[in-house]
């Protein structure tokens, strides 16, 4: 009977798992990832490794690429297009009127503090992705 392979070793081979120091190296390791990513099935070493890997590329990306923080209303867009529930759903189940919404979404209003906690609660999201600054003109 034939030893089963080690997949986490051959995966090590191919790259160690160290932290990223330059773009190269987050490069390859984002090659590995989307490599790994879209295969139907992977075994426990495979996971693990992914997701070490995962980590560091995140890792990478939150030291050298700085985020931008949106606005109330692109957020709040963002987090109704990925539900893919309309926006009169997201006004009946957190209580926030559809016309409250739209005045979000068109920029012309900010949310409140009880808004952002619904909102944050409904999506499932930490209340901070709607906490930016107000934007101030130069």
């Amino acid at each position: 009977m034939a030893p089963l392979r080690d997949t986490y070793f051959e995966l090590i081979k191919q790259f160690p798992l160290r932290p990223l120091r330059n773009e190269k190296d987050l490069d390859q390791a984002s090659k590995i990832v989307d490599r790994l990513a879209v295969r139907k099935s992977l075994d426990r070493a495979e996971r693990d490794y992914l997701d070490v890997l995962s980590e560091l590329i995140g890792r990478f990306e939150d030291q050298h690429y700085e985020i931008e923080p949106l606005p109330d209303g692109e957020m709040l867009r963002f987090l109704i297009e990925q539900s893919g529930r309309p926006q009169v759903h997201l006004a009946r189940a957190t209580g926030i009127a559809n016309s409250t919404i739209s005045a979000v979404l068109s920029g012309k209003r900010d949310l409140t503090r009880q808004q952002v906690m619904k909102l944050s609660a409904y999506f499932h999201v930490d209340p901070g992705v709607f906490l930016v600054p107000a934007m101030v003109d130069s």
